[in-house]
């Protein structure tokens, strides 16, 4: 009787541990979940850090250089030339002593035009990112931040690829096709597969 009365006490016991085991696995579980859900930090984490939000130091350094930036991709890539690779290949080009003479003083006149609008659109950045720091803009101060910094963008792609059709002015056909051929736009006409040689006629046809 003893023994019984003892099973009749334990078994309480039993089912309440096992159900405190489970809510507290349960507990683990949810919360798990929960800390996985949180979203994942931006992609723009530590570039609140930047002197102009908007454009990461290199790019503000090769705006103030007036490098190209991919500007002229569109002439690049459908056949006109720019001039500092033309510089770079005067040699296999064939440039003559007028072309390079021409090519050297528009890149010169380019160059100076993409700095000068290149440092303007770094000003105008700067004071757009300006007004938002210190609050101090609204809906129609934004617009003509927006407008300005629109304005000198478009102005400076004009001048890269301004520069590419005025380029090509100077190159004959064949050095245009040279130029994409040497940059790796188009096959070398070198590098191109020799026919196959003809079949040697067999005897029954040979006279």
């Amino acid at each position: 009787m003893k023994h019984i009365t003892v099973l009749k006490f334990s078994l309480p016991c039993i089912l309440w541990l096992a159900g405190s085991a489970a809510m507290a696995q349960q507990h683990q579980h949810g919360s798990g979940t929960m800390s996985s859900s949180l979203p994942a930090a931006s992609p723009y984490a530590g570039q609140q850090a930047r002197e102009i939000k908007a454009l990461s130091a290199a790019q503000t350094q090769d705006l103030l250089a007036g490098k190209g930036m991919e500007l002229a991709k569109a002439a690049e890539l459908n056949g006109y030339p720019g001039p500092m690779h033309t510089l770079e290949l005067a040699q296999p080009l064939e440039l003559s002593a007028q072309q390079k003479q021409h090519t050297e003083a528009l890149l010169a006149r380019h160059k100076a035009e993409a700095r000068a609008l290149g440092e303007q659109l770094v000003q105008a950045e700067r004071e757009l990112d300006a007004a938002f720091a210190a609050r101090r803009i609204d809906a129609a101060t934004l617009a003509g931040y927006t407008q300005r910094i629109g304005q000198l963008q478009a102005a400076l792609r004009a001048s890269h690829l301004r520069t590419h059709l005025q380029q090509t002015e100077f190159l004959t056909s064949e050095q245009v096709s040279r130029y994409a051929q040497l940059r790796g736009y188009t096959a070398s006409a070198d590098s191109s597969p020799s026919p196959s040689p003809s079949p040697s006629p067999s005897p029954s046809h040979q006279r």
